[in-house]
């Protein structure tokens, strides 16, 4: 294809992820109530169990709509994502060799359940995590919790629960198309476990470092999930070359 036809492509891609962003959005919008009354759980709890004050607060006049309006995007981002997904990988796998397009399907087979767990793990798991950091306060002092805020926290967290999920999954594909070796992987566990640490602290609040960690610990034990994943691969990719070299050896006199 020319340069081109390649932006023609990217243009067509691009059009049908934004529809489907756009659908799932609209969509989403009947949802909203839902999650705000989910949202609520762990400040009920958390007035029934410490017998403190505890609610959200609305501090400006259109924080409401713009609420609503985020979580409507956000769950258009996660309804849609089998869409999008799948039209970032049509998009690469043309230039892809057959062995290869193999890979890629498989991998949008384990990409997308893997985001969507991530995404409802992170959505179980973020009442605990509120209320353990609320419980840090005093009993005498009152939990007051601007909306804005408290919605960027969990979505930011439900999100990047979700991505994290998905990470390992492009390392078992690198490996798989002879891209990136396990042993490289393995080698690499200091940076990786580093840069995990960095995208953990950016997507949660710079002061919650409990949240961080419940974060990042799971990502690291996926990351040395797929070191396995890979090492498996290439040591059975060994053993077929070197079957074959053996049975070329035969074959020549």
């Amino acid at each position: 294809m020319s340069f081109g036809a390649h932006l023609v492509e990217l243009r067509k891609r691009l059009f049908i992820a934004a529809i489907a962003f756009v659908v799932a959005s609209v969509g989403s919008i009947f949802l909203v109530k839902y999650v705000l009354a989910g949202l609520r759980v762990p400040i009920e709890q958390i007035a029934q169990s410490s017998g403190r004050t505890a609610s959200l607060a609305y501090t400006y006049t259109t924080e409401a709509f713009d609420v609503q309006l985020q979580i409507a995007v956000t769950l258009g981002v996660i309804i849609s994502s089998p869409v999008w997904l799948w039209q970032i990988w049509a998009y690469i796998v043309p230039a892809l060799k057959r062995s290869e397009k193999r890979y890629a399907v498989g991998f949008l087979g384990a990409a997308i359940p893997l985001f969507l767990a991530g995404c409802t793990t992170g959505w179980f798991i973020f009442p605990h995590t509120v209320e353990l950091l609320a419980g840090f306060a005093a009993q005498e002092d009152a939990s007051i919790f601007r909306v804005k805020d408290y919605v960027d926290f969990v979505l930011k967290l439900v999100i990047a629960i979700g991505v994290g999920f998905v990470l390992p999954v492009f390392l078992v594909l690198l490996n798989f198309i002879g891209v990136l070796t396990a042993q490289a992987i393995i080698k690499g566990w200091r940076v990786a476990v580093l840069l995990i640490a960095l995208f953990a602290a950016i997507a949660t609040p710079a002061s919650d470092v409990v949240t961080m960690f419940l974060l990042a610990i799971p990502m690291v034990i996926l990351y040395f999930i797929a070191a396995g994943v890979a090492w498996w691969h290439d040591r059975a990719a060994a053993k077929r070359a070197d079957k074959v070299a053996a049975e070329i050896a035969i074959e020549i006199p």
